[in-house]
């Protein structure tokens, strides 16, 4: 079940982030400014960030089979469909479309972790599925590079839209959620009655409501911080080596995949650890250390912005997103963490993914209206990320509270 999310995911980047690679390309053909290109890129986020919310609520209420082929097919045609974008209207409205079908993966994802695993070994399967994202990202530097050679980047579009709809058909054959007797010999989320994490008092509360925690805002803002960052990767950090330092397309294709590389383990090293001092510590204390050190570490992108070698920037590059994923493993734990039962998972999940996606959304267009300020200098771009990434460490350590199963309050009157 977990390899699938991890396909899932693996695809769900490779989707996004063809794009980023395409963009020198489409700029060229197509006339597109720096500044617009961020608009383009930024248009992504804003849909996927929002829709988190209802995608959320609707993987608890409906279940993740149905809603994770919905999205999948989705996003899958949408990406198809950039080739028919021409300028930037259509290309920001394909992107403002593929967004709504990408929101649904990650909530999906934290569902299936909290139905198929227990607590002890939540940190590593979610360090599997997560490092999906990960392996999406290096795997799209050869394959789109590939792409783009011999079909053109339109070509890339189609070819990696198609991987998507392999996928659902492979999911609605497999998936299913544990049965009873499965979920109590696992210990997961699933084996408890609805009240169980919370007492015989149990309260049912509505969604928006959860926005009353300190819990929920320390999750919100602290990953939104960690996303702030990562997103550099996703959308600029081609055309940073391009520009900024020089590289061709077949240099791009290899030595573009290394941060991408280096995170992937960086996930799992997340994971295995946080699962390794959940046998000694609270969960609190294992995973706030777990995040706040990661954000830490991650800061040094802003030392690469002051370096003149490439090596060494490339080296900063690959520890900042290294430890990014290694804080991922330990933040898409959270949801099933606190949720006071499994029917507020992918709920919480959606909450802390939409304020994430929408920072998303601010570093595309800060990153190109910053390159348009001071004539393609990333200097700027690169200290930014670095001071948002120790605000993170901080949101992680000092607002968010202990982290425990929720205490529900009843409903205030109307």
């Amino acid at each position: 079940m977990i390899a699938l999310c991890f396909t899932a995911t693996a695809i769900n980047y490779i989707d996004r982030l063809n794009l980023s690679l395409a963009a020198p390309f489409m700029q060229k053909d197509l006339g597109i400014s720096p500044k617009d290109m961020g608009l383009i890129f930024g248009a992504f986020f804003w849909t996927y960030g929002i829709m988190q919310l209802p995608m959320g609520w609707l993987v608890d209420r409906l279940g993740a089979k149905k809603l994770y082929a919905f999205a999948s097919t989705w996003w899958s045609l949408f990406t198809a469909s950039t080739v028919l974008g021409r300028g930037l209207v259509s290309l920001f409205g394909l992107r403002l479309l593929l967004g709504v079908g990408e929101a649904g993966a990650y909530p999906s994802n934290a569902k299936v972790t909290a139905l198929w695993f227990s607590p002890r070994q939540r940190g590593w399967a979610t360090a599997i599925f997560d490092s999906g994202s990960r392996v999406g990202a290096a795997l799209s530097f050869p394959l789109v590079v590939v792409l783009i050679k011999y079909l053109g980047w339109r070509g890339a579009f189609i070819a990696t839209g198609a991987l998507g709809l392999i996928w659902v058909v492979v999911w609605l054959i497999y998936y299913r959620d544990p049965t009873p007797a499965e979920a109590k010999a696992i210990g997961s989320l699933a084996a408890q009655a609805p009240g169980e994490r919370i007492g015989k008092d149990h309260l049912h509360i509505k969604w928006i409501h959860l926005f009353r925690y300190r819990t929920v805002w320390g999750m919100m803002i602290g990953f939104a911080c960690l996303n702030f960052v990562i997103y550099f990767f996703i959308t600029w950090f081609p055309t940073y080596l391009v520009q900024a330092r020089g590289f061709s397309l077949a240099k791009l294709g290899y030595l573009g995949m290394l941060p991408a590389t280096c995170a992937i383990f960086g996930g799992w090293i997340g994971g295995i650890v946080s699962d390794m001092l959940y046998r000694r510590w609270t969960v609190s204390v294992t995973r706030k250390t777990c995040l706040v050190l990661g954000m830490l570490l991650s800061s040094v992108i802003g030392i690469a912005a002051f370096v003149d070698s490439t090596w060494l920037a490339l080296a900063l590059l690959c520890v900042s997103y290294a430890s990014l994923a290694f804080t991922g493993a330990n933040v898409w734990c959270l949801p099933a963490d606190v949720a006071p039962s499994a029917a507020y998972v992918a709920s919480l999940g959606g909450i802390q993914s939409c304020a994430a996606n929408l920072s998303g959304g601010v570093t595309t267009f800060l990153t190109g209206y910053l390159l348009e300020l001071t004539k393609g200098s990333f200097v700027l771009p690169l200290a930014i990320g670095g001071g948002v990434a120790v605000l993170g460490s901080a949101a992680y350590l000092f607002l968010m509270g202990p982290i425990k199963p929720l205490t529900l309050r009843p409903e205030r009157p109307a």
